[in-house]
């Protein structure tokens, strides 16, 4: 991380539906940041990565869920309509981009598919679990695929990224709208403890200055929540007994 960084986000969920579409997002960042394969380390990476997404998808009804909220999200765009300044062009074109990627997301194969039927992703995926599994005389088949021209490796990936474009597109929107559903406000806790209610919330952000090295501890659930800040130096960082802080409840 870069020095000159002065605070730090942290997101927590407030229901398994949060806590899911969260673990989706941040595997999918990383395929889509690891895609340049060259050697058997960023293959495992990406593979590893590529795994976990499938064993999180196959543990709910993540399509049923983003359907359902690509469907709150517009009828909360419309409710704006009638409000006196409002952008109409602004929500009619968030409106419209709502409905193409849940008519896309509905429409498309079941996610992760294609990934599970994929040979060699198959193959890779059988020997993870295997303390050095993956070595070439494990896998000859991954062997000789990264001797491939790197062309025919930037292909087989483009082409797996692209069947969880669906999800990744329909994701991304509609965490963008819960995330700028709630402002960031200062909030003061006592000797590192604070708590509020959260009353049909679905996610809390906060930034925490860097300067003290705090990290949040947060439990609840949709109604309430509780925060007690801890140092990242459990023998020696201390806790101010007034912290300020920020605060968005989405």
């Amino acid at each position: 991380m870069s020095d000159v960084v002065t605070t730090v986000l942290f997101e927590h969920p407030l229901n398994e539906k949060m806590r899911t579409w969260l673990r989706i997002e941040f595997l999918l960042q990383q395929m889509h940041a690891n895609t340049q394969i060259t050697s058997i380390s960023t293959a495992l990476l990406f593979f590893r990565t590529a795994s976990d997404l499938l064993d999180v998808l196959e543990r709910g009804e993540v399509r049923t869920d983003l359907l359902k909220e690509l469907e709150r999200q517009q009828q909360k765009l419309s409710q704006w309509q009638d409000v006196p300044g409002v952008d109409l062009s602004r929500i009619d074109a968030l409106r419209s981009e709502l409905k193409q990627n849940a008519a896309v997301l509905f429409k498309a194969p079941r996610i992760g598919q294609a990934l599970r039927e994929d040979r060699l992703m198959a193959l890779v995926r059988q020997r993870l679990s295997i303390p050095g599994g993956c070595c070439s005389f494990d896998l000859p088949t991954l062997h000789i695929w990264l001797h491939l021209p790197q062309s025919h490796r930037d292909s087989d990936v483009r082409e797996w990224l692209d069947t969880l474009n669906p999800l990744n597109n329909a994701l991304t929107q509609v965490l963008d709208l819960i995330r700028q559903s709630g402002a960031f406000k200062n909030q003061i806790s006592l000797n590192g403890f604070f708590q509020e209610n959260a009353e049909g919330a679905d996610l809390l952000r906060l930034r925490i200055s860097l300067e003290n090295q705090l990290y949040p501890q947060v439990s609840g659930h949709k109604t309430r929540y509780a925060i007690r800040f801890l140092p990242l130096d459990s023998e020696r960082g201390q806790v101010p007994a007034r912290l300020t802080f920020e605060l968005a409840c989405c």
